[in-house]
């Protein structure tokens, strides 16, 4: 299996960066996987709704050259579908049985993701109805991946 995460920005604190590296190796024994990041777009302090919606075109046209036609991608969304971690690993045994072997998650920026690229999305996922920091929802996202992996597997995970 192969996973890609693209994800709108930069990890600029060490602590982000270290955790991210950790679950990238704690996934090598399941899936082979790789993070891309693109640009975050630079806006005024308090950008209009037009502003944003060019950032976030923008955003969308780097992203978009990043997925690969065969992938099955699923950009994350507040207004997706929420899974418990036993569902997204279910998803994924599903994705797996149904042939799915690359899949691509997608991270924009605080202020989303572009319409084009939602609607690219085969299936939106929703952590929360809370609105996260996209350093922090990396690790959340790659924790997440690997408890499914784990749960795949019957292996057990600390709790």
């Amino acid at each position: 299996m192969q996973i890609r995460i693209i994800a709108v920005g930069k990890l600029k604190e060490k602590y982000w960066r270290e955790a991210v590296r950790e679950y990238s190796k704690r996934m090598k024994p399941y899936a082979v996987v790789e993070i891309i990041e693109v640009a975050e777009q630079r806006t005024a302090d308090h950008p209009s709704p037009v502003e944003i919606e060019q950032v976030l075109r923008k955003e969308g046209a780097q992203i978009a050259k990043l997925i690969p036609s065969s992938a099955y991608v699923i950009p994350l969304a507040i207004a997706g579908e929420r899974l418990s971690s036993e569902g997204l690993s279910g998803f994924i045994d599903r994705l797996i049985f149904a042939g799915k072997s690359k899949i691509v998650f997608i991270i924009g920026s605080s202020y989303g993701i572009s319409r084009e690229i939602l609607e690219k999305g085969d299936f939106l996922l929703s952590f929360s109805p809370m609105t996260f920091p996209h350093q922090m929802m990396r690790v959340i996202l790659l924790e997440q991946i690997y408890r499914s992996m784990k749960i795949l597997k019957h292996e057990p995970y600390h709790k």
